[in-house]
């Protein structure tokens, strides 16, 4: 598909909103993600209320994560050959009803091991809406140099999303009944997704059309980059898992629970703020660099979270880890256009997701561990070592985010691109 914009100016919000047809489906992409971000914590606060156990709420939570995780990637696949409405529509349902039996063994006493078992399908189920949306900036800006400033737009959105989500999941699980959190999650994944899924024509075409045809189809995990990536977003989702269960341990050990979404909401908000600046800058330096910039800061900022022992403190220091994210996930995901031909993105992204959800899963089992047996500061300690272990893959293996030679990339049957500069 040719480039819908095409411009010498300075890239920025302004001339990215006004890509034709943009709005159609980022109003819908919005309320279709919303639920994505009341997930995980509604489901922590719901276990928790009803066993009485942040160990059990966090593995709960976390086998939803493993299976988001595993069935991602696959529901991107099918997205890209066969269409994202094709996909979209029966996934919905099925998570809205899976997150309905969940919510009703868990009110029962239901034991754990038919927790786990309703998880799995209320996990794969989840809507890659992120994905989706990215998968429509990139179809419609091939070749732009306003790629990047849609995946800081990206970015901030997700994390306005993380912003309002958990703040609301919390208020209502809080506030009104320990379910109310995952019943509005249900009712807001089934009507967000099905008016997204309306949006036809801004979907990129399924199989890229003719080419993808002829072609042979490319697997996005067998490129070496998006492997790489996906090893720095697992340790990006151990922030966004050990950040859940270690603030709601915490404001729990001082009595303050209804503080948990507002400790959260600062965290997100900083990624928020972060995103903005990153996406207005007229950037010098490529993603590859940013990448290895942004991901050694966040590592920094990550290993002094369990050393607080206030909230005031907390909060300040989650801030500046939420400033910490959203450049490593901005450049990461603008190196996918780079990397990955078009046929492929949306599994491309959904793999990013995934490893988030995987990264995410696997703190909130070991922080809810920790947090049960040693306190609360002792769950900060997932998101340093995930981010110490991710940041050293990225560091060793950074040049595999190099895109191969266009002429090795058309001999492979992938395609044209437009080469993009990644240093």
């Amino acid at each position: 598909m040719a480039s819908t914009v095409a411009s010498d100016k300075r890239p920025g919000y302004g001339q990215l909103l006004r890509t034709p047809g943009a709005w159609t489906f980022l109003l819908p992409g919005f309320a279709a993600r919303q639920p994505f971000a009341m997930l995980t914590i509604g489901i922590v606060l719901l276990v928790q209320h009803t066993t009485g156990s942040y160990g059990s709420a966090g593995a709960v939570a976390a086998v939803t994560g493993v299976s988001m995780a595993l069935f991602a990637p696959q529901s991107g696949k099918l997205a890209d050959r066969f269409g994202q409405r094709a996909v979209l529509v029966p996934g919905v349902v099925l998570h809205t009803v899976s997150v309905s039996v969940l919510t009703t063994l868990a009110l029962t006493g239901a034991p754990l091991w038919a927790l786990f078992a309703a998880a799995v399908p209320t996990g794969a189920s989840v809507p890659q809406i992120g994905p989706m949306v990215r998968a429509r900036w990139a179809a419609r800006l091939q070749g732009s140099p306003l790629l990047p400033t849609a995946a800081a737009f990206e970015s901030v959105t997700d994390e306005f999303t993380f912003v309002v989500g958990p703040v609301l999941a919390t208020a209502l699980c809080t506030g009104v009944h320990p379910a109310a959190g995952l019943i509005a999650e249900a009712g807001l994944t089934l009507i967000g997704g099905l008016l997204f899924a309306a949006q036809r024509r801004t979907q990129p075409a399924h199989g890229n059309a003719l080419a993808a045809e002829r072609a042979e189809r490319v697997s996005a995990l067998s490129i070496p980059g998006v492997r790489v990536l996906a090893v720095a977003f697992l340790g990006i989702g151990a922030v966004f898992g050990g950040m859940q269960v270690s603030l709601t341990a915490f404001t729990e050990e001082i009595g303050n629970p209804g503080m948990n979404g507002l400790l959260y909401g600062l965290f997100a908000a900083g990624n928020m703020l972060a995103g903005v600046a990153v996406g207005a800058v007229a950037w010098k330096s490529g993603p590859r660099r940013r990448l290895v910039v942004g991901y050694t800061a966040l590592t920094l900022t990550a290993s002094l979270l369990w050393t607080a022992h206030s909230a005031a403190v907390l909060g300040a220091l989650g801030l500046v880890v939420g400033l910490c994210i959203a450049p490593a996930l901005i450049s990461g995901y603008t190196l996918v256009e780079a990397l990955v031909p078009a046929s492929a993105r949306t599994e491309a992204f959904t793999w990013l997701t995934g490893a988030v959800a995987l990264g995410q899963a696997a703190a909130v089992t070991v922080a809810g561990q920790l947090a049960d047996a040693h306190g609360a500061s002792t769950g900060f300690l997932v998101p340093l070592v995930g981010t110490a272990l991710a940041l050293m893959t990225l560091l060793l293996l950074r040049s595999r985010l190099t895109p191969p030679p266009v002429g090795r990339v058309a001999a492979r049957g992938i395609g044209h691109r437009v080469p993009v500069t990644v240093d």
